[in-house]
């Protein structure tokens, strides 16, 4: 029997469970490709705006490495310029989601080992699984192809673009396949493949904002900007992705043939074999997420570092009037043009970002519930309730100190280079926990979610919180729902540096709402069948 056999059965049993993700990748990359087609086209309606807005690109970093590469007056140039940053970033994203959910996540359920007892090849389901998701890639890329030839654009750059597009999904793909040999569960491989991403872009930004080329070449994100669509098209890089994402799966290849199912290459570090910390459900809670949070809690912190540090090069560009300038006030929602917008703007960021964790980390209530982990826990005196509850004091607290270090971090910083520590720090601290309630009623949804639609909660939970960053004030702006949505709780947290007042109604009814929430998806949970997959 080969070690490829039952390949083809088991990449269309992954395309099969990739139905409920795999569309929606699908509509946000494109939607988003054509979006900012769209802000281009509105808010750089003439040759001039487009050669005025190129040109105080080229004058300031900042600006000039958020799309990174050679600007140029065009539309389609601006356009990708302006998408080509988050489309590889959300294809690199889907594609290692993809390859640790039918790797390393079957074999934490046991499924795995279920196949395994068939006439099934030891590297078959690596293979479908990194297949499944480059396919998914490369359809990603193909439709935003499609879309952009359709509205006019050049079919060679268009094509350019969708591979490029494919080739991050490609290379992550790849380095999700050794992440899920290295790791010995699937939390463990999916932060392994999510700290690659992000040391990725932060490479690849600090090359175009430094000039320091050389970091480019070394981010994988970096190889898919390179290719340069509309441009001069260098095919050649997309050789290199697939040269690369091809030698990660063949190193996955050894390292899958080195250790037994279950098990991963980095050694497992043991804990005592007794201890008197784990006395309830919250020390319990805390001992399963203290790593992730530690975890969340360094990268908050290095992107808050990034954000303040770069408040210099944004006030100098502030204080020049210009159509960028007037862009940036009106998104921002400032009546001129200030710095405490942009801090605000960057703050927000983060709190979309950080509303993610407490998604999260109702999430790992029903991986504990399909594991059957948390019905062995049940087995004890603890109850369902307090075994919940616990998770979500800790996500809840988890939430409230991401935001309380993205506001240290960032006061600390933004005071040292450009403001008074006295004054800014206490300012930035406080406007970082304003954010709390609103991070704190999306994670309740998702616990309602959870109570009353397990099955589809993982689903519904990721959309929830797509659309709470995509209706926001952050996304909004790039196709001119300014202001965000009353749809989504952050709309309603007033902006302290653009001079509103702190509106305790706002807060107390999202605390409200939230409490109503969490007990109807705790009610549900109490009631409904436990344990089921």
């Amino acid at each position: 029997m080969s070690a490829l056999t039952g390949t083809g059965r088991l990449a269309r049993l992954a395309l099969r469970r990739e139905r409920p993700s795999a569309p929606w990748w699908m509509l946000l990359i494109v939607a988003l490709a054509l979006t900012m087609v769209n802000y281009i086209t509105t808010r750089m309606g003439t040759q001039a705006l487009k050669v005025e807005y190129t040109e105080t690109i080229g004058r300031n970093a900042f600006l000039h490495a958020l799309g990174g590469g050679t600007v140029e007056p065009r539309l389609e140039v601006l356009a990708t310029w302006r998408s080509g940053g988050f489309l590889y970033v959300f294809s690199a994203f889907a594609a290692v989601m993809s390859v640790i959910r039918h790797t390393r996540g079957e074999e934490d359920s046991g499924r795995a080992e279920l196949v395994g007892a068939t006439v099934v090849g030891r590297r078959a389901p690596l293979t479908a699984a990194v297949l499944v998701a480059a396919g998914v890639s490369v359809a990603c890329g193909l439709a935003v192809a499609i879309v952009l030839i359709g509205i006019g654009f050049e079919p060679v750059g268009s094509l350019a673009y969708a591979a490029a597009v494919a080739a991050a999904g490609w290379v992550f793909g790849g380095i999700a396949a050794v992440a899920a040999q290295l790791a010995r569960n699937a939390r463990t491989a999916t932060m392994i493949g999510l700290s690659v991403l992000a040391v990725s872009y932060v490479m690849r930004y600090a090359g175009d904002a430094t000039g320091q080329r050389y970091l480019i070449g070394l981010s994988p994100i970096g190889w898919s900007h390179l290719v340069r669509p509309y441009q001069d098209e260098r095919w050649w890089m997309l050789g290199l992705s697939v040269l690369v994402g091809a030698t990660l799966l063949a190193v996955a290849y050894r390292l899958r043939d080195r250790r037994d199912l279950g098990s991963g290459i980095l050694p497992e570090r043991l804990g005592p074999a007794g201890t008197t910390r784990l006395r309830g459900p919250i020390s319990m809670a805390w001992r399963l997420h203290r790593t992730l949070l530690v975890a969340w809690a360094a990268g908050v912190a290095f992107f808050a570092a990034a954000g303040a540090g770069l408040s210099p090069f944004v006030k100098d560009l502030l204080a020049r009037p210009s159509v960028v300038t007037d862009g940036i006030v009106k998104m921002l929602g400032m009546p001129a043009a200030a710095i405490g917008g942009y801090s605000w703007y960057l703050i927000l960021i983060l709190a979309y970002v950080v509303a993610l964790y407490p998604v999260l980390m109702t999430l790992r209530l029903r991986d504990e519930e399909t594991s059957g982990r948390a019905e062995a826990v049940q087995a004890t005196p603890l109850t369902r309730l307090r075994w919940a509850g616990g998770h979500l004091v800790v996500a809840g607290l988890g939430t409230a100190a991401l935001m309380a270090v993205a506001g240290l971090v960032f006061g600390t910083l933004f005071s040292v280079l450009v403001g008074d520590l006295s004054t800014d720090l206490p300012r930035f601290l406080a406007g970082a926990l304003s954010l709390v309630p609103a991070a704190w009623c999306v994670g309740a949804v998702c616990v309602l979610v959870y109570g009353l639609l397990p099955r589809a909660g993982t689903a519904i939970c990721w959309i929830a919180w797509i659309l709470t960053a995509a209706l926001g004030q952050v996304a909004g702006p790039l196709y001119g729902l300014w202001g965000g949505s009353p749809l989504e709780p952050f709309h309603y947290i007033p902006n302290p540096f653009g001079g509103e007042p702190f509106n305790m109604g706002a807060h107390a009814a999202l605390l409200t709402i939230t409490a109503i929430l969490l007990y109807g998806g705790l009610y549900a949970l109490r009631r409904r069948d436990f344990g089921q997959s």
